[in-house]
This record gives C-alpha cells, structure tokens and sequence, in this order.
C-alpha cells in the first residue's frame, strides 16, 4: 500500500514516502542526525523506527540491524523495511506482503539508498525511482528524494490510488535555527499527494533554506532595493537593517546573509513590488 525511498547523501539522511493511506508520513518515515534513516510499511511496525536507528547508531550495518529486528518479529513476513546506515543500505519485504511487492538497495560510498513498495502497479515502479534518484545526481537531497517519489507516482505507484505523501531529512547545520531538519514535510489527505509536496518543498526552502546566490547590495541594485523596502513601509534607515526588517516580518530571515541579498529573498521582494 506504500511505495517509499530511504537515503543518503553525504550527510544528509531521508525518507520519501507516499501512500493510498491516510497521514503515511505518521507511520513509515524516520531519521536521525548522524545515525541513519528508516521506512517501516506494509502492516508497518511503527517500534522498527527506534530500533533500528539506535542498531545504527550502536555501530551496526543496515543488514545486520534489519535482519535482528526482524528475527524478533512474529509478524515479520508481513512486514516491510527500508533501512540506510553511514555506511550501508539494505531493504526487506516479507512473503506475505501483498503484491506486487519488492525493492532494491544499494551503498555507492558518498550517497547510498533503499527502495520498496508493495500493492504497486508493477515492479516498475521501484525502477522508475531508481533511475530517477541515479538521473538526479548533484541535486540537493530533498530534490533527489522527491524526484525518486515522483517518478514512482508517475509510473503507477500504489495500485489502488493516491491520498498521501511525505517527505522527512535531517542533515547537520540545517533547517530552522540550524536545528538539522532539513525538511519535515506531510501531506496527510489530498488527490494529488505528490505534487502538493513538491509545492509544500519549495516553500519550505524559501522559508528555512540557506542564502544561495547572494548579490552584493552596492549600486544600483542597492538603490533598487532601497526603493521597493520604501514601497513596502520598510524606509528611513540603514538598507541592511531595512531589509532585515522586512525579511523577519515576510519569515525570510534564515535566509539573510551579511553579503548583500539573497536571490530567493530579492525575487520575491520584486514580487512583492511588482
């Protein structure tokens, strides 16, 4: 009922994940700083998460964390697990997970990752991500993870329909006040799951994203920008201070850098004074 895609890049460590079941981003996705990533789906054991993470973190390799969860599990036939370590990637599915069932892992050193879904249209769905996550090399992370669920959903995805997404991934320095989210994102009931988390991800990097392509605010640009603050309330001081205060009001302010303005941060001021 769930097709889903754990990774790793750098880092950074996630789960993109989207199902015909209602809030999937409550049940399947985990992931910790520095430790791993983990998807726990089809009859999911919600326990899998913490156990398997603190496998992880206790120095084991994704096969041999998954395959000691699992041998406590009675249940585990109907089970399915995507789990990706520091240093390792490894996916399951029980022989009584219902069809079309299957997945693939693979650890290529710097990014390594664990595919799987089950009441798919086919086993092309799992390859359509596979490529997908190969073909997206370079993107930022949630990027390659959102066009890895994409691409399922494009191919078919959960065979009875579509009701919800999510996307969680953790990198060190990221997200709000650096805390090292680097994207919490749900989209628990909705027609279009997958796309309304691609909206949901852009707005999310404007709002938590780091300064990317700064431009110092010296000549005309800064006489520009001066004017547009001006048109907004935000005028009769320092152009720095201006902006800073118009970024906090508009929650743009991760995105201030001491270098001039960001990119994002001066389209949608020209948005703004359009």
């Amino acid at each position: 009922m769930t097709f889903s895609i754990v990774a790793r890049q750098g880092e950074a460590f996630g789960v993109a994940v989207a199902s015909k079941f209602l809030a999937v981003g409550a049940v399947v996705p985990d992931a910790r700083l520095g430790v791993g990533a983990v998807a726990t789906q089809s009859y999911a054991r919600v326990a899998y998460r913490d156990e398997l993470l603190d496998r992880l973190a206790a120095g084991e390799t994704a096969d041999a964390a998954l395959a000691a969860a699992t041998a406590l599990d009675e249940g585990r036939e109907t089970r399915q697990v995507g789990v990706v370590g520091p240093a390792s990637a490894a996916t399951v599915t029980g022989s009584e997970c219902n069809a079309w069932a299957g997945g693939v892992a693979r650890d290529d050193g710097d990014t390594a990752y664990a595919i799987q879904g089950n009441i798919l249209t086919g086993p092309d769905v799992v390859e359509a991500m596979e490529r997908a996550w190969r073909d997206s090399a370079g993107a930022p992370f949630a990027r390659r993870l959102l066009a890895a669920l994409a691409a399922g959903d494009g191919a078919g995805g959960d065979s009875r329909g579509r009701q919800s997404a999510a996307l969680y991934a953790v990198e060190p320095g990221s997200g709000y006040d650096t805390c090292g989210v680097l994207a919490d994102l749900r989209v628990d009931d909705h027609a279009d799951p997958v796309t309304e988390l691609g909206r949901l991800l852009a707005e999310w990097e404007m709002f938590f994203g780091r300064p990317e392509d700064v431009e110092p605010l010296t000549g005309e640009l800064a006489g520009e920008v001066r004017d547009r603050l001006a048109r907004l309330g935000f005028e009769g001081r320092d152009l720095a201070v201006a902006l800073a205060d118009w970024a906090g009001h508009a929650n743009y302010e991760a995105r201030l850098s001491p270098d001039g303005i960001d990119a994002r941060v001066l389209e949608a001021l020209r948005e703004a004074t359009a």
